[in-house]
């Protein structure tokens, strides 16, 4: 083992000889430039040293810069995102407050058109039932609402209150299956009933020999005692005659119920003297 040993510390030490020796030479000799072959040679190693570094270094600076600026494009994103939320919130507000002011524009002008006293009323709920339609409005006996006072929109007729309470009203809607109102046609004067089957309105009661078309429209005839005379229940859609008779006679509301915002509520029934009043019939 010793003997190994020897050899192998011995060929190192030629080794390293062998390569100082070639330092030295290349240390003494030049290049056709004059530049000796060992400084020449460092500086290529160290070249390639450097370019390697510079070409890491200038990756992670592309790449270091590439994210800041995907940050920056993200928040920019983000920002946008929020400012375009905000504005559609803010459309939708002003879309909204631009219908209530339509809506209270109808109301004031049917209100200068009745004659009768009428309050204004904010609908706050509906009724879940399809076969009892009724709305809840945010008027009550405080304001002097009471049981059977007609309630009317721009459209048309509404319902009639049947349940006030001190700050709020029930109305039953006359497409209720329960509600009715006197009505005729308007064109030909034909007396009937507006009747209501839960989703829309029939016209019941009407003579055989009367003049009854579709697209006439039917108004309140005031007969009842609750609705004013006049005021309009909706058009005619369909008419079925069988034997001389009317068996059925259709008619689609003028009011959109489903999109009910406020009403009008008349503050007392109309009487003999009062059933020509209201607003004529388109």
């Amino acid at each position: 083992m010793a003997l190994l040993d020897i050899h192998q510390r011995t060929g190192y030490l030629f080794i390293g000889l062998t390569v100082a020796h070639i330092v030295l030479v290349s240390a003494q000799v030049t290049t056709r430039r004059g530049v000796p072959v060992l400084e020449a040679v460092a500086f290529g190693v160290f070249a390639e040293v450097q370019r390697a570094a510079a070409v890491a270094i200038g990756t992670i600076r592309s790449s270091w810069t590439g994210y800041i600026a995907l940050q920056e494009v993200r928040r920019e994103n983000e920002r946008l995102r929020t400012e375009l939320a905000r504005l559609e919130v803010r459309l939708q507000r002003e879309r909204a407050a631009a219908q209530r002011s339509r809506t209270l524009e109808g109301l004031l002008d049917l209100r200068s058109d009745a004659e009768l006293p009428t309050i204004a009323a904010g609908v706050i709920a509906g009724g879940a039932s399809p076969d009892f339609r009724t709305i809840t409005v945010d008027k009550g006996t405080d304001a002097g609402v009471a049981a059977d006072l007609a309630v009317i929109a721009p459209a048309g007729v509404v319902g009639r209150v049947i349940t006030p309470t001190p700050r709020a009203a029930k109305v039953q809607l006359l497409i209720d299956r329960n509600a009715a109102a006197g009505a005729l046609v308007e064109r030909s004067r034909a007396q009937g009933v507006a009747v209501g089957t839960g989703g829309g309105v029939r016209l019941d009661y009407v003579s055989g020999t009367a003049d009854v078309q579709v697209g006439d429209t039917v108004v309140t005839s005031g007969i009842d005692g609750i609705y004013p005379k006049g005021f309009v229940v909706g058009q005619i859609e369909s008419v079925q005659r069988g034997q001389g008779e009317f068996s059925a006679i259709a008619v689609r509301p003028a009011v959109d119920f489903s999109s009910l915002e406020a009403v009008l509520i008349m503050l007392m029934p109309p009487t003999p003297t009062d059933e020509g009043a209201g607003p004529a019939a388109p």
